[in-house]
């Protein structure tokens, strides 16, 4: 059993990133939990259908979180509901820790967290903190992957760091709960071709798939890896 955690930057981001490998995970009996930085909310105009009272979204949120997560066969979350694209506003020292209470409770040997070079500031921010709580002095990390993010890891190339991918996860066996995980968050979905919704995730999947010879994938840079040769973590 490998434990794994994935720390992301907004609800909906661990299933549009790792969400198939966090399933694959979850499927071969490995620990598996997420934590999530922001809300998601409150840096929108109005929160839709709740009357723009962001309280009652945040709490819509976190009932489409749990549902995500049941699709992805995950039973552990966290949600620390930070203010949503605002995570500049708290210090970096500040957000590593709160990263590294969940480290040192979980004890990881794989950790996924966004690509640093996104447009998005929140992703950024929770890739830097990310990496601060993971150093190999202060945490059993393994593993420390990053993946891309529709939406915000293609929109930073013109003038951000691009995602380059080292590993590639076949997902083709838990693509369908990748979608069904993505679904259960209504209050993100969008209409194609707009980057969230489920058929560009899935035309996403499939054209990351085939790059490498399956039918879906999942891409990951690596920040850091410690590699036992015949051995993936030890």
């Amino acid at each position: 059993m490998v434990r794994v955690l994935a720390v992301v930057a907004h609800p909906d981001d661990e299933v549009i990133g790792p969400g198939g490998t966090l399933a694959r995970h979850a499927r071969a009996g490995d620990d598996v939990a997420v934590l999530i930085l922001a809300e998601g909310s409150t840096s929108r105009a109005a929160p839709e259908g709740h009357g723009g009272d962001p309280t009652a979204a945040i709490g819509a949120s976190r009932q489409e979180t749990a549902a995500s997560a049941a699709a992805l066969g995950l039973s552990r979350w966290h949600r620390l509901d930070l203010a949503d694209n605002r995570l500049d506003r708290y210090p970096l020292l500040e957000l590593a820790q709160q990263v590294a209470e969940l480290v040192a409770e979980h004890d990881p040997q794989v950790v996924y967290t966004h690509h640093p070079g996104d447009l998005n500031l929140d992703h950024e921010r929770t890739a830097r903190a990310c990496v601060i709580a993971c150093r190999p002095q202060v945490s059993g990390v393994r593993w420390l992957f990053t993946f891309p993010t529709l939406s915000a890891t293609e929109a930073g190339f013109a003038a951000r760091p691009p995602f380059v991918p080292a590993v590639f996860v076949d997902i083709t066996d838990t693509l369908p709960a990748k979608l069904a995980a993505m679904a259960c968050y209504a209050s993100e979905l969008r209409e194609p071709p707009h980057p969230r919704s489920l058929a560009t995730l899935r035309a996403h999947a499939e054209l990351t798939g085939a790059t490498v010879g399956h039918p879906a994938a999942e891409a990951f840079g690596v920040v850091r890896g410690t590699w036992v040769p015949g051995r993936a973590v030890d």
